[in-house]
């Protein structure tokens, strides 16, 4: 259907539309004009994403004048993959005159049909095993020896191997835009690679800044070391998306954090030897290129000019705006000298680890240790990371996977060097929770979330931050230091309750349940747990996901079930599958999840919050009928990265420390229960099981379209009350409905509808 929104005529692929929908465009609009930034909290399962694109796609149509690219970034590539076939669904509909290029971009891993390259096992390898074949020395390499054999018929050397597909496309690439209009998901690359010969990962990174819509990862924008790279050249006049961006403060986080151990540092000491023997080489074989890369240090490394393409390795982790522009300092601008600096470096860190209790600094105190006890100064650190990537291109190292280990000490010597706030160096002998173990760590660890994401705020017009879970919406402007323009969180429009929330705080025998860390060991709790999903799985048709607050807590309860006796029920009625840190053996579980639901057997599916599962899968229709989560997914408030966040949080941004942590539990408990709701169509419910739900403080952070379906005769159940209430649930869903809502308050708009009402009207909805 097409309508509009004041002057822009909305093209919206489908022919109805949901009121929030509807609501959910006008507060994107609004914040376009503006050209601001915006939060919107929309419930799962209401097109969210095709909202987001129908309205911005035809606001750039509307405004031909002044050209708006879309950068959707999602978590991964799953999400990926999901955003362009609903993009695709929606190029089908636009006028034909509205010439538009939509790419996904994602690594050489997912990208590349060199089978050669795609033998490699990990990310890291394919990249440098792509490196070895189309680096620009390589590359000249192989054109003078073929040079040379044409010229010498009879004294042939052996050729040198270099990637066909990239010479294919180098040459393609010379003339013109490659890539037709169109949308392109990866495999439409890949196929569109193989056909032509071309490379498809250098093809999407070239056509990056001819694409109207650009569908990536979130590191692409938010980790300086890939964004410095893959984003540099994108214009002002950018829109961006952070889709199911709940979790965005810790993905800043990380982005900023490094981490060093015993092996990390064994493996630099390697690199080290391996650097210095081809510094030998070069000074035997070719002096000159070292004097060179010396003078250009003296000028400083801006003067590098642009490398090509094949050669640009993860830039520098320091934000742009905190990059000196001068020279290199000059006691590292030789070769030799650099390699003893970081020598004294890595020297200093390994007896930094040989720590018996744990250590916290601040990245000044520790700057001034360095330098009193290895000489290494704070400009010094602060250059490492460019000056080991400038010597590794001129020593012309192609094999970058071997040399991770001194790319990270020199990451975490960037870093340390250049920021004074919003870091602690914590050292921990061990992990806390296995003290017989020893495992020195040394972490530099980011608490300041706004770090990462300020250069975005600050470069694009309109930054959209979106998720079916940002409750409490009002706490990510001050975790990200921002001020939105819009900020806004949306209700679902029902025909019929079909979300069935529940809080249950005692079991059959009236004991209380929770997680608690002085009653999760407590043998009634684990009980009434396994005695609430037993009479659950007997009740409930098809798919139970169930989550648990950690991977050992899982461990611990299932094996005492299995103790009980209470495993073998409840595998009378339904198959149970188990999510492990393997990911392999986990997409194998979730795989034969689905098959024993969709053959009726049925199935429970055993989780983690904040796993893989709680995050990326979907468990919509029969897969998942009802999910329990077993208390409340609180962070291990133990850890001494958390406490150092907390303090800083509460003396930087006023947040306490009580209401981060119930406002991170929180969200990852809805993110939990929400897997079970993908449409309006669908109907589950959630079991909230653990007494301090009951409490308001707690329950008022769950989103809005799960509390307005909470009712208070749900807030304070036992196992035999929850069951009595399924059974009426799924009673009530077997009835046939009006899905358009012909009775009530209308759930479906049509183009009529919409063409009767102005955006203020929509406050009825």
């Amino acid at each position: 259907m097409k309508f509009h929104i004041e002057e822009v005529v909305v093209y919206f692929p489908y022919d109805y539309i949901y009121p929030e929908q509807y609501e959910y465009m006008v507060e994107l609009k609004r914040a376009l004009d503006a050209r601001g930034h915006c939060l919107l909290e929309m419930p799962t399962g209401t097109g969210k994403t095709i909202a987001l694109l129908s309205l911005i796609t035809s606001y750039a149509l509307a405004h031909p004048s002044s050209p708006l690219k879309l950068i959707y970034c999602t978590r991964t590539v799953h999400e990926m993959e999901k955003t362009l076939a609903e993009l695709r669904v929606l190029y089908s509909y636009l006028p034909p005159s509205s010439s538009l290029l939509a790419l996904g971009l994602s690594s050489r891993k997912n990208l590349c049909i060199n089978p050669d390259v795609l033998s490699a096992s990990s990310r890291d390898s394919v990249d440098s095993a792509c490196r070895r074949l189309t680096a620009s020395w390589v590359r000249a390499l192989a054109a003078d020896r073929e040079e040379y054999n044409d010229r010498n018929s009879l004294q042939r050397s052996g050729a040198i191997s270099t990637c066909p597909f990239f010479e294919s496309y180098d040459r393609a690439s010379r003339d013109a835009i490659l890539l037709p209009s169109g949308v392109y998901t990866l495999e439409d690359l890949r196929a569109f690679g193989r056909d032509r010969k071309w490379c498809p990962y250098f093809l999407a990174r070239n056509m990056v800044r001819y694409a109207n819509i650009i569908v990536y990862s979130y590191q692409y924008l938010l980790d300086p070391k890939v964004a410095n790279i893959i984003s540099k050249e994108m214009q002002r006049e950018c829109v961006v998306v952070f889709d199911e961006a709940h979790n965005i403060d810790n993905v800043c986080i990380e982005a900023l954090s490094v981490s060093i151990r015993k092996q990390t540092l064994d493996g630099a000491t390697r690199n080290l030897s391996r650097i210095a023997q081809e510094i030998d080489r070069f000074k035997a074989t070719d002096a000159g290129r070292l004097r060179e890369e010396y003078n250009r240090l003296v000028e400083g490394l801006a003067q590098r000019g642009n490398l090509p393409m094949t050669d640009t390795w993860l830039a520098n982790p320091a934000l742009p705006d905190d990059i000196l522009r001068e020279a290199v300092p000059g006691n590292i601008r030789k070769a030799e000298h650099f390699l003893a600096v970081l020598r004294r470096l890595v020297q200093y860190l390994k007896g930094r680890l040989q720590v018996e209790s744990v250590e916290t600094e601040v990245p000044v105190a520790f700057v001034a240790s360095i330098n009193g006890q290895a000489g290494i100064d704070q400009k010094m650190l602060r250059f490492c990371y460019d000056r080991l990537h400038s010597l590794m291109l001129t020593l012309e190292i192609t094999d970058t996977d071997e040399f991770l280990h001194i790319q990270t000490v020199c990451d975490f010597a960037t870093l340390v060097g250049t920021y004074t706030r919003g870091f602690s160096i914590i050292i921990e002998p061990f992990d806390e929770r296995m003290p017989h173990i020893p495992d020195p760590v040394l972490q530099l660890s980011c608490h300041d979330a706004s770090l990462a994401i300020k250069p975005v705020f600050d470069r694009f017009q309109s930054v959209i931050i979106t998720s079916g879970t940002l409750s409490p919406i009002d706490l990510y402007p001050r975790l990200l230091n921002f001020n939105p323009v819009i900020s806004r969180s949306f209700t679902m429009s029902l025909t019929r309750d079909c979300i069935c929330p529940m809080v249950l705080t005692r079991g059959s025998d009236q004991l209380p349940v929770s997680t608690k860390f002085d009653m999760r060991s407590d043998p009634g709790v684990v009980r009434n747990y396994g005695r609430l999903l037993l009479e659950m799985v007997a009740a409930v048709p098809d798919g139970i996901v169930c989550f648990f607050v950690s991977y050992s807590y899982m461990d611990g309860i299932v094996n005492s079930w299995n103790e009980m006796g209470i495993l073998q029920d409840i595998m009378q009625h339904k198959l149970v599958f188990i999510e492990t840190q393997d990911v392999v053996e986990t997409t194998l579980a979730l795989d034969n999840y689905r098959r024993a639901c969709d053959c009726g057997r049925g199935a429970v599916f055993f989780s983690v919050a904040r796993g893989k599962v709680a995050e990326g899968i979907d468990f919509d229709r029969h897969y998942g009928r009802l999910v329990i989560m077993f208390g409340v997914p609180f962070q291990y408030t133990l850890s001494r990265i958390l406490i150092a966040r907390l303090e800083y949080l509460r003396d930087t941004f006023q947040i306490k420390e009580g209401d981060f942590l119930t406002f991170d539990a929180l969200r990852q408990a809805a993110q939990c229960v929400g897997r079970v709701i993908r449409s309006k169509a669908d109907y589950g419910m959630m079991i909230f099981a653990d007494k301090r739900y009951s409490r308001h403080d707690k329950r008022s952070k769950l989103p809005s379209w799960i509390l307005s379906h909470l009712r208070d005769a749900h807030l304070n159940l036992s196992t035999d009350m929850a069951l009595h209430i399924a059974r009426e649930f799924l009673r009530r869903m077997a009835q046939p409905y009006d899905k358009a809502g012909g009775g009530g308050k209308k759930t479906l708009l049509s183009q009529d509808d919409l063409e009767k009402m102005v955006p203020s009207t929509m406050d009825m909805f």
